[in-house]
């Protein structure tokens, strides 16, 4: 296994009012650091979820490690066939090739930083999920750039299942601790 060395020189900063925000209530997602800003170390955004908003599919990255870390509120989060729930706090890791998705709650808010690593270009793949969100451009052109953004849909009967039961109010198991 060869270690991955990235290359950039100088620190990244982003101020919170020259980031980019892509969506609106219910789901806005902040631009953060791109791959290509941090020699593709990291790529980074901050997802805003209202109450019981869904955050994103059961997708999977073939390579790149996916963190999530909980800023506020409650989330529901599929690592393989597992659903975890995480709080304020709490940091969910997903390791390569591992089937996972992402919502608020039911009942409430999320607020997540996301951060992919090795670090793959996601802004535009954000831009694109707009587009579609604007009619601009269909939910299946998604499937044209799955590989350009190492973001590979699926089909989860776990998510499905126990997802759509925690929104009509049945229990989903609190993980006593959120790894993946």
């Amino acid at each position: 296994m060869s270690l991955f060395i990235p290359k950039f020189d100088e620190s990244v900063v982003v101020r919170d009012t020259d980031a980019e925000v892509v969506g609106a209530a219910p789901v806005a997602v902040k631009l953060l650091a791109d791959s290509s800003a941090t020699g593709g170390a990291l790529s980074t955004v901050r997802v805003t979820l209202g109450e019981g908003a869904d955050g994103a599919r059961p997708h999977l990255h073939r390579n790149s490690a996916e963190m999530f870390f909980l800023l506020d509120g409650e989330a529901r989060l599929l690592s393989g066939d597992d659903i975890v729930t995480a709080e304020r706090g709490d940091l969910v890791v997903v390791p390569p090739g591992k089937a996972h998705a992402f919502a608020a709650a039911p009942g409430s808010t999320a607020d997540i930083l996301i951060v992919i690593t090795p670090g793959v270009e996601r802004f535009e793949y954000f831009r694109h999920l707009q587009r579609i969100r604007l009619g601009e451009v269909t939910r299946e052109s998604l499937l044209e750039v799955q590989e350009l953004y190492d973001n590979h849909f699926l089909q989860s009967e776990a998510w499905d299942r126990r997802h759509q039961g925690a929104r009509r109010g049945e229990t989903v198991s609190r993980a006593s601790s959120p790894a993946p």
